[in-house]
């Protein structure tokens, strides 16, 4: 290796720039290329507007669109079990609790995640236009639970340390096990939070309409922001992944040269 006229670390190192510049290139073609797709798809908003397309549509339905409103609750929505006055439509509890051991082999204690809870709940709700106190549209959101997107919000997040009593002294006696710790998370799907859906929608009476998974393989989407917001956060993926690729391909370059400046330097040393 010492034979080598350039420390094989710097070889790798131009190499591995040159590598992650082709990846985060092909990452930025397909992030822009995904961005492209999303602003062919129509828009819409749970109003009038959107009811005389779907009547004038076979079949009352569109089998791709997006469509932009605030979540609201059909009944009586879901009340948080943590924090007060605050309601939603799709709820998710977690409950984890974290324990120790003592490895006697080690003769050290060790962590382990215990038991852990999940509940899910949820009830019936639509989307709606921010002035729908003028309108009686409003999408029905078929099976949430079922759409991919992070649309849920966590409103509570707590680590309980455990109580050092009687029971958890006898448990650490007996079994060689004592409780730490237990965390509880809550995330919802707030009533009023705007929310932007793609799938199919279809007009099932008056102006009421569906937003439902739609058929032929496309995904189903909820994401808890407007139209705008989730196309502008894919713009800056796709900003992200360029300027990555340049950086990193610009790193190689400017290495690279100053190795082949080294190369003909001691080489016309060499001469002389």
């Amino acid at each position: 290796m010492s034979d080598l006229p350039v420390n094989p670390l710097v070889l790798i190192g131009i190499g591995s720039s040159f590598a992650f510049s082709g990846l985060f290139y092909h990452l930025y073609k397909e992030k822009k290329r995904e961005l492209k797709a999303l602003k062919e798809i129509p828009v819409f908003r749970p109003d009038e507007d959107l009811v005389r397309v779907l009547n004038a549509t076979p079949h009352r339905r569109l089998q791709y669109v997006a469509v932009e409103g605030q979540v609201q609750a059909d009944g009586e929505p879901l009340n948080s079990q943590f924090i007060p006055r605050c309601y939603g439509v799709i709820q998710k509890i977690v409950t984890v609790e974290h324990w120790k051991y003592w490895d006697s082999s080690a003769a050290k204690w060790n962590t382990r995640i215990g038991c852990k809870k999940e509940s899910n709940n949820s009830v019936p709700f639509s989307l709606i236009s921010p002035d729908a106190y003028i309108s009686d549209a409003s999408v029905r959101v078929h099976n949430p639970l079922e759409a991919s997107g992070c649309f849920l919000e966590r409103v509570y997040y707590k680590i309980r340390n455990a109580e050092e009593d009687l029971v958890n002294s006898l448990l650490q006696t007996v079994g060689g096990e004592k409780p730490v710790s237990k965390e509880e998370t809550e995330e919802m799907l707030r009533v009023g939070t705007t929310v932007t859906g793609f799938g199919e929608v279809v007009l099932e009476r008056g102006q009421v309409m569906r937003l439902q998974a739609p058929k032929g393989g496309r995904k189903y989407i909820l994401v808890p922001t407007d139209h705008n917001s989730f196309l502008d956060s894919h713009r800056s993926s796709a900003a992200m992944w360029k300027a990555l690729s340049a950086f990193t391909g610009i790193t190689g370059t400017v290495v690279l040269a100053c190795v082949i400046r080294s190369l003909m330097d001691k080489r016309d040393e060499r001469s002389n």
